[in-house]
């Protein structure tokens, strides 16, 4: 039997991403399912990353780690 009072997770996917983030995604950077949440996209380097890279321009809101 399947219980009927558990809806099913929404899996964000490419589609719910802006034409904007993904334009703006360094060369080597992808989006793939999160390792973290399976439901979630999580950004992903497809090579090595130096320390101190800088990535820009920000684009969005700014928030603070409690509200992520």
């Amino acid at each position: 039997l399947q219980n009927t009072t558990d809806s099913p997770l929404a899996v964000e996917t490419l589609d719910d991403v802006p034409e904007h983030v993904l334009r703006g995604l360094p060369e080597d950077v992808r989006l793939f399912p999160s390792a973290v949440d399976k439901t979630r996209l999580g950004v992903w380097a497809t090579k090595s990353i130096l320390k101190g890279k800088k990535f820009g321009p920000f684009v969005g809101d700014k928030k603070k780690r409690s509200q992520v």
